[in-house]
Parts: C-alpha cells; structure tokens; sequence
C-alpha cells in the first residue's frame, strides 16, 4: 500500500516542480484554419477554387449526361429481356461494351479532374505558406513568444493567447492575393489511386 501512494504521488509532486519552469514560458496559441478561412487571401483562394470546381462540374457533366442517357435508353429497351436473350443479341451485347467502357473512361477523366483540383489548391496555397512563417516568426518575437501551438492540438487555452488576429492582419497586408491558376493535367494522365 505505501508503494501505491508513493506510484500515485510521485506524479503530482513532479509536476509541482516543474510548475514553475513552466510559468516562466510564454506560451501562444494560432489557429491556422482561422487563419486561411478569414484572411483576405484564404477567401480569395477558396472563391477562386469554387470557380475553379463549378467549371470542373460542368464539364463533367457535359461528359456524363449522353453516357446517363444511353444507358437509360438501353435499360428500358431491355427491362423486358432475360439475361440469355440479351446475349443473344450481339448488337445490344456491343453497344454494352462500348457503354462500360465509356463509363470507365468517365471515371478516370473524373479522377484526372480531382486530381487537377487538388493540384490547384496546392499551387494556389503554397505562397500562402510561405508568406506565413516569417510573419509567425514576426510575431513571435515581438511578443516574447517562446512556445506556439496550433489550435487543433489544444483542448482549451484563453483567447488571450490566440495571436492568429495579429497573424491575419500582417498576412492582409503582404499578400492579400495570390495567382490560382486551375492546373490541366494532359490528356490521358494517369489518376491518382483512390484516397
């Protein structure tokens, strides 16, 4: 028993020591999603890519809607068929065929075009990224900072410490905007497997 409370106390005991190590650091706290989504830039960059994935959408659908049609037409041209008779019939077994293969097709030009959002998003953020640390390093030493943590690995912590308003006004600044190209990958380009 006298082992138990010593295992039990132990912790507290150093955790008081290390109290007021602790009490001497100044501790920050950013919250990086904020950051991206209320800057000027972040909502530049997410309006452009709503731009950009509306057009990709269009696109696609101007793709898919005649292959939906087809095989609509087919569906109901052979709901009253048996699987047998179908196969029997090499011109419906054919123009199956060149359904699932245009289907298929469909898939890896859908793909190509996630890949090429995701691509864009990425370009168009990289500059932001850049831009951000040596603001963050801007902040911190002006305020004496000498440990910053990102808001996602917190529980809790007093907005008094929450610099991303002084981070969100220095990035409006230096870079209010930023080029979001849409990225074209060719013609054919293979797909990233599926996430």
């Amino acid at each position: 028993m006298k082992s138990f409370k010593l295992f039990v106390l132990l912790p507290i005991f150093l955790a008081g020591l290390a109290a007021p190590a602790m009490a001497q650091q100044n501790i920050a706290v950013i919250n990086e999603q904020r950051v991206l989504r209320e800057s000027v830039v972040g909502q530049h960059i997410r309006t452009r890519l709503e731009a950009i994935g509306a057009e990709v959408r269009a696109e696609l659908t101007a793709i898919g809607q005649p292959i939906q049609q087809q095989t609509e037409a087919l569906t109901t041209e052979t709901a009253s068929m048996t699987q047998q008779a179908i196969q029997q019939r090499p011109d419906l077994m054919q123009r199956i065929e060149a359904l699932n293969q245009q289907a298929q097709q469909f898939e890896l030009e859908r793909r190509r075009r996630e890949q090429e959002l995701a691509q864009t998003e990425r370009q168009a953020m990289q500059p932001v990224y850049e831009a951000l640390n040596p603001i963050l390093e801007e902040v911190v030493a002006s305020r004496g900072i000498d440990i910053l943590v990102d808001r996602a690995n917190l529980v809790f912590s007093s907005p008094d410490v929450d610099i991303s308003d002084a981070v969100i006004a220095l990035l409006n600044q230096r870079l209010p905007s930023v080029p979001v190209n849409r990225v074209r990958l060719p013609e054919g380009a293979p797909a990233a497997a599926q996430q």
